[in-house]
């Protein structure tokens, strides 16, 4: 998992509308860069919804939101126009970013082991470096979570 102070690894992935996002894209902004497992299933659906009603307070606060999963640039799409979300979602199929980040992980339920995203969020300051980051994210409340932290951080209002 990376920690805070560091440097933020860097990526280029394509969004849920084909086009190519590198973080460094978005220097001179923070960045809540959320990690989930799977579009259009209870909880990342209840997670997405929650940054979607919010996302006008985080761009007044000068936060941009990005989701990333390891579903397909189409499977976005269709997760996106569903939901009518309104930032990036990011794919990373080959997993490239997500090992990087440290959130591809071992997971188990009903005893069984296998391979998946933890639900994680970070936060990226306008220089590209890691903030804070929040494991193992519990979706209710979350966002309520994120805001008390930038009430706490220098961000611009």
């Amino acid at each position: 998992m990376v920690k805070e102070g560091q440097a933020a690894p860097d990526f280029k992935l394509q969004d849920d509308q084909g086009n190519w996002v590198s973080l460094s894209d978005f220097r001179g902004e923070h960045v809540v860069l959320y990690f989930y497992p799977k579009d259009d299933t209870p909880g990342c659906t209840t997670e997405a919804c929650a940054f979607r009603d919010q996302a006008k307070e985080f761009k007044t606060r000068g936060i941009a939101i990005v989701g990333m999963s390891a579903d397909s640039v189409e499977s976005h799409k269709k997760f996106k126009e569903k939901f009518h979300l309104t930032f990036p979602l990011l794919s990373d199929p080959d997993k490239k970013t997500l090992k990087a980040y440290g959130v591809w992980k071992e997971k188990s339920m009903y005893g069984k082991k296998f391979m998946g995203i933890e639900r994680t969020t970070i936060i990226i300051d306008e220089h590209g470096n890691i903030e804070k980051v929040f494991p193992k994210v519990k979706v209710v409340g979350h966002v309520k979570e994120l805001f008390d932290q930038f009430s706490a951080s220098t961000v611009k209002r």
